[in-house]
């Protein structure tokens, strides 16, 4: 039986903006479905024609203010209207609906747990941009930032998450939490208040979440256009009075850890990615991270860092300058963890092959600990002579961005087998191009498409795969080559294909292959290296390895060392065997989703991340 739900009384304040409003209503009125709820519009002095607009709407409680009172204090009459029993949804007259249980869907979020006071959702542009799926407050800058905001929509973001807050231009809130709270502080004209009212909640226990099972299209700061009013004006004088009453309290409370981290955080590939995602999970679970610049000779970086960020917490973080007696990580190569001057040295590498070079060892064996993302590293490191403490501290994914139900565009009736590497000899390209190419004719309705970056100036791809002499007749194969695709867009590509493929020698950690797992691929990949700690024969396709061989790439930090020989025989019947068994691969791909998404993502990185820090900091038991 279905536990019933309170009624809702939706709230909605006009400043101007006919046009706006009355493609709201419309959309309010003829789209939503649910069992009770009543509209109030405040009218806050418009000139426009609204009021005559109001007037003439039927079941409509239409409250009119004699001078423009402000967001605040206008939203706070709607409130006071409602009858006591009725929770409260504060709407933008700026924003269309398209859903019809985009209400139901909201409440559904908020009753999920007694804890929950407020509930927002996502918010897009009507240029197909997100603007908003929860928001948080830097407080190097007090400048609020918008989760996702400037991201093409690709539904990223799409479960329900605890934020920090949300804008009220669609809020959810409960009737317990508003007795709770109390009504949104009138010292704010307009701007800020939301947020206030987060920080609010959150310091009686009550949570913030963003449903992502509804998006709305929100034009955003129409009033201030239509009216034209200064927005940056009306901005800075919220931003005043949050800081005065916020800045010290949240500087106080925010982090309760610090840590020094030299990497690199403004690249679009390797370390840097993976570095970018590791701080801001860190600085999401209360760490402070200050920053230094890993470069050196040998590294993979070049003398100077890109300016810009991604976002503000990396932005704000590559500004910190790393103290003396912080615990201090080098993420990178093991050949730079002499930059690490910490008071706890710790030196956090990989490496893809089964030993690691000498100077590696004698740098690992200079820190006070080693962190590795993977057993098979461990293994590796021990066997290379590193004898101080090594912990595993897994890389992850972002369920936000790699989830069954990001954005898809599949090509019709063609089963897509997709790879995503770099050209060279470690990712083994010629026995995925070859086993594909034999194992399937032209006519079957199978392709691989290959995304491919080629980095290696002395490398020719397109002559490298000529001289492989693939048969014409046999499986077709689609390149796209040194094709940037942005990181959070990746997601899409792996939900547009069927199965991931990939041949590698070895891996340091496998990035691709848990991505593609999150997304609920089925994936064919070598039974071998660091990724075989979150692919298992239940949640993936392993592929047999033939032998373990001398690395003969290029790359000096290979020397001596063996890596992975995929099994071109097992590969091709493995291909066959999910294009023939495409339920029981789409069903694997469905377990491996699950398992990543619930064990391997960023957060969980970060939180064993905490556990070394909490033990390093813990007090040492006395000397007998």
């Amino acid at each position: 039986m279905t536990e019933s739900r309170p009624p809702v009384t939706i709230v909605i304040l006009t400043w101007n903006g006919l046009a706006y409003t009355r493609r709201c209503l419309d959309s309010l009125r003829s789209t939503t479905v649910h069992p009770s709820f009543r509209i109030v519009v405040v009218d806050n002095a418009s000139t426009d024609g609204t009021p005559d607009y109001l007037a003439g709407l039927d079941s409509i409680q239409v409250i009119r203010n004699a001078s423009n009172l402000g967001f605040a204090r206008a939203n706070n009459i709607g409130i006071r209207s409602a009858p006591p029993d009725h929770d409260i949804v504060l709407l933008n007259n700026d924003t269309e609906i398209s859903q019809s249980d985009w209400l139901v869907r909201m409440q559904q979020t908020a009753y999920e747990d007694d804890d929950t006071g407020i509930v927002g959702c996502r918010l897009a542009r009507p240029n197909g941009m997100l603007q908003h799926a929860g928001a948080y407050m830097p407080l190097d800058t007090f400048w609020g930032q918008q989760i996702g905001g400037g991201e093409q929509d690709i539904n990223q973001f799409n479960g329900d998450r605890d934020v920090e807050s949300v804008v009220f231009a669609c809020v959810y809130l409960k009737r317990a939490a508003l007795d709770k709270i109390g009504l949104l502080d009138e010292d704010y004209f307009c701007y800020f208040e939301d947020t206030d009212y987060c920080a609010r909640a959150a310091a009686l226990g009550l949570k913030t979440r963003c449903c992502g099972g509804v998006t709305l299209i929100h034009h955003e700061h129409t009033s201030t256009k239509v009216n034209n009013t200064s927005h940056r004006s009306l901005f800075h004088k919220g931003q005043q009075v949050f800081r005065k009453r916020w800045e010290a309290r949240l500087t106080q409370t925010r982090y309760h850890r610090r840590i020094g981290w030299h990497s690199a955080l403004n690249f679009p590939t390797g370390y840097a990615i993976s570095s970018g995602a590791l701080v801001t999970a860190l600085d999401n679970q209360g760490i402070h991270v200050s920053y230094k610049y890993l470069y050196g000779p040998g590294t993979v970086f070049p003398r100077s860092e890109p300016e810009g960020a991604e976002s503000q917490t990396i932005g704000a973080i590559r500004q910190r300058k790393i103290a003396h007696g912080l615990p201090q990580v080098v993420y990178g190569q093991g050949d730079m963890f002499h930059a690490n001057f910490g008071r706890y040295k710790i030196g956090f590498t990989m490496l893809e092959t089964d030993r690691i070079p000498a100077d590696w060892v004698r740098q690992a064996n200079a820190m006070d600990e080693v962190w590795v993302p993977s057993t098979f590293n461990v293994n590796t490191f021990r066997a290379s002579g590193v004898v101080k403490p090594i912990s595993v501290v897994p890389l992850g994914v972002d369920p936000a961005y790699f989830n069954p139900r990001i954005a898809q565009h599949p090509l019709s009736g063609v089963y897509t087998f997709l790879s995503v590497f770099e050209w060279g000899e470690r990712k083994a390209p010629e026995i995925l191009l070859r086993a594909f190419n034999e194992e399937f004719r032209a006519d079957e309705p199978v392709i691989l498409l290959a995304k491919t970056m080629n980095v290696d100036p002395g490398v020719d791809v397109e002559r490298a795969v000529a001289n492989l002499g693939l048969d014409p007749r046999g499986g077709r194969i689609h390149f796209s080559l040194n094709q940037v695709v942005p990181t959070y867009q990746l997601g899409v590509l792996y939900r547009s294909a069927d199965c991931f493929v990939l041949t590698t020698r070895g891996e340091g950690w496998g990035m691709p292959v848990i991505e593609a797992m999150a997304c609920g691929l089925p994936v064919i990949a070598t039974n071998w290296s660091a990724h075989c700690d979150f692919m298992t024969e239940e949640n993936a396709y392993p592929l047999p390895v033939d032998d373990l061989v001398p690395a003969q790439a290029k790359c000096p930090y290979y020397a001596g060392s063996r890596w992975a020989e995929p099994s071109y025989t097992h590969l091709r019947r493995l291909m066959r065997h999910v294009f023939e068994n495409q339920a029981e691969a789409r069903a694997t791909g469905a377990r491996a989703s699950a398992d990543v998404r619930e064990n391997w993502t960023w957060q969980h990185a970060a939180a064993r991340i905490i556990s070394r820090l909490d033990s390093i900091n813990a007090p040492r038991p006395a000397q007998p």
